[in-house]
């Protein structure tokens, strides 16, 4: 069975790293987004590592900021790395992902100290009226299910859906809204797989009748703190959805009910299956 820290294991290589991507973290033929960032960050977090003396072990990716070029497929691929600052407060490592002779992804890495404590201020949250754990009548997207042809991180990772919000898994339409719950089967959470679940849900268009791959142009996703144990809650939304382009958010909120992780991302309408 392939596992998460399996995905974000990298091995040192000239220019930089490489990662083997198993096929479960694919969408289709094609490894998903999320899992994509979850890879660069690693690599960002490995290249300050190794890039100096007096790296803080406690300095870790934030934020990741991508740009897709285009969609590799499960296999090797390479991670060229250039650190292009070391401060006190952050650092930023820049990633290229390449397969063959073309960069599929390229990315830049903040790293930092995350937050603890109590939030300041949090403006209200539709995941604060949601359990912090599946509802009796959540909808399973696992092994079993039908979707996990295509989308085979559910082999890896519980996915939860809350029923009200997935009109489409009926026949139906409704809002460009999904939430639901989110946890590894068989390894405890983190911050990189908080990376990669702030892509988890199926593209919200789907509920608007845009059943297909939405190819991601650029995604931004920031881990503000490190999960508690448990399940993730999460919230995916589009805000804007027009002929050929939407964006969509996620939110990420642990057991403990604090805020984990948020991403933004545009994407195109759905095409065919890649």
């Amino acid at each position: 069975m392939a596992l998460f820290a399996d995905l974000v294991s990298v091995t040192a290589a000239p220019g930089g790293y490489t990662a083997e991507i198993d096929p479960t973290w694919s969408v289709g033929k094609k490894v998903h987004g999320g899992a994509l960032l979850a890879v660069t960050a690693s690599a960002a977090q490995a290249a300050y590592r190794d890039g100096g003396d007096g790296a803080d072990p406690s300095v870790v990716p934030v934020v990741v900021s991508a740009e897709y070029l285009g969609a590799p497929d499960p296999g090797t691929v390479e991670l060229r790395t250039r650190v292009s600052k070391r401060g006190r407060t952050t650092s930023v490592v820049n990633v290229e992902a390449v397969q063959g002779d073309r960069v599929y992804v390229q990315a830049a890495v903040t790293l930092a100290q995350r937050d603890s404590g109590d939030e300041r201020y949090r403006e209200p949250n539709p995941l604060d009226d949601m359990p912090a754990t599946p509802s009796d009548d959540a909808l399973a997207w696992d092994a079993d299910h039908p979707a996990a042809k295509i989308f085979k991180v559910g082999r890896v990772a519980e996915v939860h859906y809350d029923a009200a919000t997935l009109p489409v898994a009926e026949g139906r339409t409704g809002p460009a809204e999904t939430r639901g719950w989110v946890r590894l089967r068989e390894e405890p959470l983190s911050g990189l797989f908080a990376l990669l679940a702030t892509d988890i849900s199926l593209p919200v268009v789907a509920n608007l009748g845009g059943i297909g791959w939405a190819p991601t142009l650029t995604l931004t996703a920031s881990v503000r703190r490190e999960p508690a144990p448990g399940w993730l809650r999460f919230r995916a939304s589009a805000p804007v959805v027009g002929q050929r382009w939407f964006e969509e958010d996620h939110v990420l909120v642990d057991e403990s009910g604090q805020v984990v992780a948020t991403s933004r991302q545009l994407a195109m309408m759905p095409v065919s299956n890649p």
